[in-house]
């Protein structure tokens, strides 16, 4: 996400930006899919928020200026954590949403396609935003990765539990997050990353949680739908 300049100021590329630029992207073409297939689905706010605040993060996560980033990494590094909690937030309640649709029988629960569509986007769109969080969050933030500022990081990878399996000075990177993001959903449970500070616990868990009731109600609904 953002880039150092050495004394001499030739820029040093901390991490590309293109993947979360197109993760980013691909949250807001789920967003903005789910309005079309239930274009009366309730949401938070006015219709334009959500995809807003998408757009907002989209561009605060790209917004750093490779001469200057030392100087802005505070407030865009805030910026970007508040965003990806509305975005959290976002997806929490779209998954509410579906839960409580399930319940009531609405029309989306009456037809096994737009159903599954809608549990498959939303499932989606927590495994990116998590994936977004926990890359954000672990070890201080990409930067604080790069200059090596916390001792013990807040998940363990293999390449950490196991240096000598992986390149000198190895350090995990967003895309290594998005995997994270998607194991935990398919597992419900760590997998090669564990995580090791309480608030990693606590987020894997409910992302687990959150996985498990759609993997669940949905499936359960359009198998009823389809017998």
């Amino acid at each position: 996400m953002a880039d150092l300049t050495r004394a001499d100021k030739e820029p040093i590329v901390v991490e590309p930006r293109w993947p979360i630029a197109l993760v980013v992207s691909a949250f807001i073409a789920i967003t903005v899919t789910l309005r079309i297939l239930e274009p009366h689905r309730e949401s938070l706010g006015p219709t334009w928020l959500v995809p807003g605040i998408e757009i907002a993060m989209l561009l605060a996560l790209l917004a750093a200026d490779p001469a200057r980033v030392a100087a802005r990494a505070g407030w865009l590094r805030r910026l970007a954590i508040v965003l990806v909690v509305s975005l959290v937030v976002v997806a929490l309640s779209s998954t509410a949403v579906l839960i409580a649709d399930l319940i009531r029988g609405a029309s989306v629960a009456k037809s096994a396609g737009p159903l599954l569509t809608s549990g498959a986007l939303i499932w989606l769109g927590n495994c990116l935003v998590f994936g977004l969080l926990y890359w954000l969050l672990d070890s201080g933030g990409p930067l604080a990765r790069y200059r090596g500022e916390r001792e013990y990081p807040d998940f363990a990878f293999s390449q950490q539990m196991s240096p000598e399996i992986a390149p000198p000075g190895w350090r995990p990177q967003f895309l290594d997050y998005l995997i994270l993001g998607l194991t935990t959903s398919m597992a419900f449970s760590p997998t090669d990353v564990m995580p090791m500070a309480l608030w990693a616990k606590l987020t894997m868990a409910l992302q687990s949680l959150i996985s498990l009731l759609v993997f669940g109600l949905v499936i359960a609904r359009a198998v009823n739908v389809f017998s």
